[in-house]
């Protein structure tokens, strides 16, 4: 048997602060794929067995590198901020405590799949030799 407050919180559509979390995550990760794409990119098409010299060009990417990684942090930051420091509103579904864990859950699985993009070309170097 479904309590109500639990049917009062499936009827509802989607808060606005877990919407702005899953885009906070997404900002995050396309900003993390732009930071390295220069590096990550090469090494993906190498592995599917594509190759030549036109993949030089992918280089030219990584003068923006340090742009994408400031917009990867800040929308981290941000996402962090949203989830953890900003008060749930009452009657959002933020307030049940299994989807304000889940949001934790996914922001921090996303935050260690784009700390590990970002760092790709540190660690790239042992998987090339």
């Amino acid at each position: 048997m479904v309590s109500k407050t639990v049917r009062k919180y499936r009827a509802e559509p989607r808060s606005s602060a877990s919407a702005t979390s899953g885009w906070l995550s997404a900002g995050a990760v396309a900003a993390a794929v732009g930071a390295s794409l220069c590096c990550v990119a090469p090494f993906v098409l190498v592995l599917l067995g594509l190759g030549g010299g036109w993949m030089s060009t992918l280089v030219g990417l990584s003068s923006y590198r340090p742009l994408f990684i400031g917009l990867t942090l800040l929308f981290l930051l941000w996402a962090f901020h949203r989830l953890y420091l900003t008060p749930c509103a009452a009657g959002k579904t933020c307030e049940v405590p299994a989807v304000r864990r889940r949001q934790r859950i996914v922001f921090w699985l996303v935050t260690a799949a784009t700390l590990g993009l970002i760092a790709f070309p540190w660690y790239a170097p042992w998987f090339l030799d």
